[in-house]
């Protein structure tokens, strides 16, 4: 915004971004399934566009106002997404059945596996990055930012100055 309103972390890089979305979506993919499609994909999609393409550092808020969006949306109409012709299911219900009083009969949670393992490394791997840009750097990722040299933190300065 022009008046400098946003709410800017301008240290989170896309690789970060990238690990909390595989992260995310496995947590909707595995334990809202009915979700997955729009609470999980679409949801995190969005921010992550807008970060990676126009509005450098600014994930955090585009993230906290397309959860609010959509909570609010769900709230106010939750069969959109559980009982619609927009409703979707993950492979594990190959049959269509989401009750939770009957066990699907043909279950296969190997998307769900390997989506978790997927997600699991991702964050290992982003983990790693940034223990070692902090050990290079001889700086404490809690305290100091330790992607300041890269060209999306310097685009996410320029915006809050």
């Amino acid at each position: 915004s022009k008046k400098h309103d946003d709410m800017l972390w301008p240290d989170m890089t896309i690789l970060y971004i990238i690990a909390y979305d595989l992260w995310n979506f496995e947590y909707t993919y595995n334990n809202l399934p009915t979700h997955a499609w729009y609470c999980g994909l679409a949801l995190l999609l969005a921010p992550t566009f807008a970060n990676a393409l126009w509005n450098k550092g600014g994930w955090i808020q585009n993230r906290a106002n397309t959860l609010a969006l959509w909570c609010m949306f769900a709230q106010v109409f939750p069969l959109f997404q559980d009982a619609s012709v927009f409703s979707t299911l993950p492979v594990l219900y190959a049959d269509g059945v989401m009750d939770p009083t009957v066990r699907p009969t043909a279950a296969d949670p190997t998307m769900q596996g390997v989506i978790a393992i997927l997600a699991l490394a991702a964050n290992v791997i982003v983990l790693a990055i940034i223990i070692k840009r902090a050990v290079q750097q001889k700086k404490n990722p809690y305290k100091n930012e330790i992607f300041s040299d890269t060209r999306d933190f310097r685009q996410a300065m320029a915006r809050a100055e």
